[in-house]
């Protein structure tokens, strides 16, 4: 590190105030203080501009999300549709199929499609509840209440049936 590149207070307290001997014992009190407030507003301007950058990197951030959700979502959309008249076209093909091919009867083929259909529902239905519990949120609510905020009576039937045991210990 050369003395160029030392802090002001350092090259001060290095030189004397000819700038050619080095200076022997502390600064004088008015000039560290004012060495003090210098640092000191310099390091507030810093923390002021880095402040500034993040908030503008949040507001570019959020309006990219913002404009990726929307996109997503219409592509979802179109996902659904055309997902939905896929499942309506292989339904019609299974049941023309078990008709023509195994010779059942009209009902039985609609039948076994619709059950096809009911079966998939459920375990989507099943799958998409086991996902949405993982929206309430659970380990920041415990956390919560262990440091004594947001106890809702609610919330203890979430933490199961051994809970009331495990904390009378």
């Amino acid at each position: 590190m050369s003395a160029s590149d030392a802090p002001r207070g350092e090259q001060a307290r290095a030189t004397g105030p000819d700038g050619g001997e080095p200076r022997q014992g502390p600064l004088p009190i008015d000039e560290a203080v004012r060495e003090i407030g210098e640092a000191g507003r310099e390091g507030l301007s810093a923390a002021l501009d880095t402040g500034r950058a993040l908030r503008g990197l949040l507001i570019a951030d959020l309006a990219l999300a913002r404009s990726a959700l929307g996109r997503a979502l219409m592509w979802v959309a179109v996902a659904i549709v055309f997902g939905a008249s896929t499942w309506l076209l292989l339904m019609a093909a299974l049941i023309a199929l078990l008709q023509g091919a195994l010779g059942w009867s009209w009902l039985a083929s609609m039948s076994a499609a619709a059950g096809l259909s009911l079966v998939v529902t459920a375990i989507g239905g099943w799958q998409a509840l086991r996902y949405f519990e993982h929206t309430r949120l659970s380990a920041t609510r415990r956390q919560l209440r262990r440091m004594g905020l947001g106890h809702d009576d609610d919330d203890d039937d979430d933490r199961g049936p051994g809970a009331h045991r495990q904390e009378a210990r």
